[in-house]
């Protein structure tokens, strides 16, 4: 079968977020799957197959299989295209999280998220814990956003600092996190603060085995419905993701967010470059 490695949310090799795509010749069982992503050691590794539907994808971290992943997917569809198996238009991808939309446009991957739910605020007296963890204080929370759970396919913290200083600084105590992910039952934590005209932000997952991620599309759309319920969205505007600039593999995610009759949309987008390709025998 054949695997390939893409760099996602970039348009340049060393840049964005790693993930294993395999092309498999035949099925596979869940534990081979398995096998191969933690053979493979990138976040996630996609394994993608061909139905009378269209395109059945099934994620797997190192650690345990997911039901879905932004980078992965980018990196799945740009490859495909690449290889001259799908061209511009939309395709559609069977997840664990739903159907989902992917509009192949040149070069840019944009894909419908699962939709957004707010899962609940984080309970105050779990703040100073939360911040505590990254070596922060409640100090560094800005006034008016709290950290809540948000999904758009994936659960996770949003969790606001106020400045692109403190966003660099956070350190995280691994073990901490992984309990406060198993308590709150979430992926991990997006940690974030508002730029002029961006975002920057963190993603930490170590209870799946990603002490950090350099990009990560569920995450982001889970924000941008996050900032939206605030007003910092507006719909049918593009909205910039900056994420990995401390890992030393920058990453640019972009949204989009309708809202059509009380429905609200997220969609995410990026590029996606080849790294490596090879052959494996099972």
């Amino acid at each position: 079968m054949k695997v390939y490695v893409m760099d996602a949310f970039t348009d340049r090799v060393f840049g964005g977020n790693q993930a294993g795509v395999v092309l498999a010749d035949k099925v596979l069982e869940p534990g081979v799957m398995q096998q191969v992503a933690a053979e493979l050691k990138h976040s996630e590794t996609v394994f993608v197959e061909q139905g009378e539907d269209g395109l059945h994808l099934r994620y797997f971290t190192p650690a345990g299989e997911v039901d879905l992943c932004g980078h992965a997917t980018v990196a799945t569809f740009a490859l495909l295209r690449r290889l001259g198996r799908i061209g511009d238009g939309t395709h559609t991808a069977h997840t664990w999280a739903g159907k989902l939309d992917i509009g192949v446009s040149g070069e840019t991957v944009w894909m419908d998220m699962a939709p957004p739910k707010t899962l609940g605020v984080l309970p105050q007296e779990s703040w100073a814990e939360l911040y505590g963890t990254y070596g922060l204080t409640l100090a560094d929370r800005p006034e008016g956003l709290e950290p809540e759970i948000v999904s758009t396919g994936l659960a996770d913290i949003m969790m606001p600092v106020t400045d692109h200083e403190t966003l660099m600084r956070a350190k995280q105590n691994e073990e901490t996190v992984t309990a406060l992910s198993k308590h709150f039952d979430v992926t991990g934590v997006h940690m974030f603060c508002l730029g002029e005209d961006k975002v920057y932000c963190s993603n930490f997952a170590p209870l799946y085995d990603i002490p950090e991620e350099c990009a990560t599309g569920t995450s982001n759309g889970a924000l941008t419905y996050y900032l939206y319920e605030r007003g910092l969205v507006e719909p049918e505007k593009e909205n910039l993701f900056l994420q990995g600039e401390h890992m030393g593999r920058p990453s640019r995610i972009y949204s989009r967010l309708t809202a059509e009759d009380g429905a609200v949309r997220v969609r995410i987008g990026g590029q996606a470059v080849l790294s490596l390709s090879g052959e494996m025998d099972l």
